[in-house]
């Protein structure tokens, strides 16, 4: 009999339900506390998990009461929200898709989980695969920007990433894909609203990134807060149980988000809370997560024949099976049982800036503002987020504490150790008033450069962070409007570095300003990997993962739409465009400036006609006709002409990088497998339809930028 049956032979139902129970615990001089509980809990089998637990002491001295002092001895899973780094930050999630390298993305989370594991923890709520194409979502920030692709791609290598080669490594942690599924499309932008999408859009957007995690192999799955067409899915059990269970095949743990059972009340779908347990135990959901609706509720449940032990004990075996893959039971002491040594805090530290840099996205660069000439005398550094280290880390940053990150005036005071910078915030982030403008404008005087530093506060994104204006809050905007107005007088160039977690609507500003970059929130790193970007050492190379809006009109904006029967003719009235201002974004996705200059040309596909069965070999030549060396991405798309489905005008099929000196040239070759041709058809179901197919590739979404050759499908 193997060691999980023998357990639950041997386990009361207050021990099983334990196993299903996850709550949230910190660690105070007096030892360790437990929300609405206490560590008797643990010792009596009846807390089985935890989450925010940080560091090897108390993780252990908790594991102990588990592990030394319960009647059966069965460790705890304890878990955290590593986003994006644990202690050493990396770019949010949203920044990082910028970089569009599937191997930094594996990297970073393989990095994140050591030092999380070094911490003594066994799983991470991440990766978040949410699709957003709405800037107002503050959970925008912790995604992989608007296309389903990207997402596809991030799933895969943050799977492997986390949870590297053997679950049971000391190094490695569960990840959990969240949150499935369609949380980016809610109503309105508004966290936890309602969502009511086509299948269509379920199955082509939302789904796709969650189908990559099961297959790569993802340990446990976090149902979304929302409801889908009025199912919350915590309780979607034709989602949960019947295609990623049984579909899919996913046979690991599926996580309640935090109180999300209890919330089925909420959303008016169960009377009380022994109704809510016994529905997202039957939809397939294991672990619940701070609402207690499993010890409190289950076995009421169970009296009132809501559900069969056989149901319970299928969870129970789950989240054993789970704690057996990770190594626990034969070793619940081996994460952190090894500190980290020096050499390797210092390499993340520079992984962290290097990767930081690369996802920089330089929006506009007229006249060669960027980059700053080594001769620089004066740098003037205006704005709220210009010596904010702790903004640094943007929202979700687990154990990275204010100290430890790396303002932008301390970056660029390491980058220009010769110049003189001088430095006023100017206003608040948010609120207050501009009484401290004048005074910022007057250090303009005698300056070479001016570096604006605007944006959003860290905690103006992520999780209940929607905005129904994503703009400059607070006075910034009349901060910048003053420092730009003197600085024209001056003759003097501004640089704005933009700190948000999604795009802002800026356009008066992108108008405006010499250069614009998109700063993201950066990680530990942040204020080094600007100065990195604005003195040239690094060429600028993040392509943005998500279109900017010119108007908050626009939203929802992305470049996957479909063509409309009415395609916006500014000489017919009656087509698809607004009244005042164009359809396209201010900038698309993809778009990225380098210090580079990169043309095309000579476009190549082989086969012209394709079978299903076939790959499609795809090949550019790219010159760098500016004077530094930079790097280019090269996006692949597609747009299949005719179809018995109108289909997006773009889809993103791949992409490519190249590192090119000044005046050289070289070949991107991408290779494209013909099934990736395939679409959900009227029934949706997969076809291959004979017909024409464009085959794209350039810079961006930009299809006036974009070099074409046409195929024929053939079945």
């Amino acid at each position: 009999m193997s060691r999980i049956e023998k357990l639950l032979g041997e386990m009361t139902l207050a021990e099983k339900l334990g196993q299903l129970t996850m709550t949230a615990s910190s660690y105070a001089v007096t030892g360790p506390i437990i929300a609405g509980d206490s560590t008797e809990s643990i010792k009596s089998g009846e807390i089985g998990n935890l989450l925010n637990m940080v560091g090897t002491g108390p993780v252990n001295e908790m594991q102990r009461l588990a592990v030394e002092q319960s009647r059966l001895g069965i460790p705890l899973l304890i878990g955290l929200d590593i986003i994006h780094g644990h202690r050493t930050l990396f770019p949010i999630p949203l920044a990082e898709a910028a970089v569009f390298d599937t191997q930094t993305w594996e990297l970073t989370a393989r990095e994140a989980a050591k030092e999380a594991a070094a911490d003594g923890l066994a799983m991470t709520f991440a990766p978040m695969l949410d699709v957003s194409r709405d800037p107002r979502w503050g959970r925008t920030a912790e995604g992989p920007g608007e296309d389903p692709l990207l997402g596809v791609l991030i799933a895969r290598a943050k799977v492997r990433g986390f949870q590297g080669g053997d679950l049971a490594d000391a190094d490695a942690l569960a990840a959990c894909a969240k949150h499935f599924c369609a949380y980016g499309p809610v109503t309105a932008g508004r966290e936890y609203a309602s969502v009511d999408i086509s299948e269509r859009t379920l199955r082509e957007v939302h789904l796709p990134p969650f189908v990559a995690a099961v297959a790569a192999g993802v340990a446990t799955i976090m149902p979304a807060f929302t409801d889908l067409a009025g199912v919350p899915m915590t309780a979607h059990t034709a989602l949960l149980r019947d295609y990623l269970r049984g579909q899919l095949g996913f046979d690991g743990v599926l996580v309640s988000d935090y109180n999300a059972i209890g919330e089925l009340l909420r959303h008016g779908v169960a009377a009380d809370l022994p109704e809510a347990a016994a529905l997202a135990l039957k939809a397939g959901v294991d672990i619940d997560m701070m609402a207690d609706a499993s010890r409190r509720g289950l076995p009421i449940a169970l009296e009132r024949g809501l559900v069969t032990m056989d149901e319970i004990d299928t969870s129970v075996r789950r989240v054993l099976a789970l704690k057996e893959r990770l190594g626990l039971f034969d070793d619940p002491y081996r994460r952190g049982a090894q500190p980290e040594t020096a050499e390797a805090l210092a390499q993340r530290r520079q992984l962290a800036r290097s990767v930081a840099a690369r996802a920089i996205v330089m929006l506009k660069n007229d006249h060669e503002a960027l980059p700053l000439p080594a001769s620089v005398r004066r740098l003037c550094l205006i704005g709220p987020l210009a010596d904010a280290a702790g903004e640094m880390r943007g929202p979700w940053w687990a154990a990275g504490v204010a100290e430890g990150q790396v303002s932008v005036l301390a970056g660029l005071r390491e980058s220009l150790p010769k110049a003189e910078i001088v430095h006023a915030p100017g206003v608040a982030i948010s609120g207050g008033t501009g009484e401290g403008i004048a005074a910022a404008v007057e250090l303009c005087e005698d300056a070479d450069a001016i570096v604006l530093c605007l944006g959003e506060g860290a905690t103006m994104s992520g999780e209940a962070a929607s905005r129904a204006y994503p703009e400059l809050p607070g006075q910034q905007r009349a901060l910048a409007e003053a420092v730009i107005e003197r600085a024209r007088k001056l003759g003097v160039r501004v640089i704005v570095l933009l700190f948000s977690g999604r795009p802002l609507i800026v356009p008066w500003l992108a108008e405006q300003a010499d250069a614009l970059l998109a700063a993201w929130f950066l990680g530990s790193e942040a204020g080094n990997a600007i100065g990195d970007v604005l003195t040239g050492r690094v060429s600028p190379s993040g392509r943005t993962p998500i279109s900017w809006p010119r108007a908050l009109g626009q939203v929802p904006i992305f470049y996957a739409q479909r063509p409309s029967g009415r395609p916006a003719n500014p000489d017919d009235y009656f087509t698809s465009k607004y009244l005042d201002v164009p359809n396209d974004p201010l900038y698309p996705f993809g778009h990225g400036l380098g210090y580079g200059r990169f043309t095309l040309a000579n476009l190549r596909v082989t086969p012209d006609r394709v079978r299903e069965s076939d790959s499609i070999e795809i090949r550019v030549d790219v010159t760098n006709t500016g004077q530094r060396a930079a790097e280019e991405t090269v996006f692949l798309f597609t747009r299949d002409k005719v179809a018995s489905v109108a289909r997006p005008l773009l889809e993103l099929r791949g992409f490519a990088k190249i590192s090119l000196q000044p005046g050289t040239s070289g070949t991107v070759a991408m290779s494209l497998p013909a099934s990736a041709l395939c679409f959900l058809g009227p029934d949706l179901d997969p076809v291959f339809e004979p017909g024409e197919v464009e085959i794209l590739v350039g810079p961006c979404a930009d299809r006036s930028r974009l070099l074409g050759e046409t195929i024929r499908q053939k079945t």
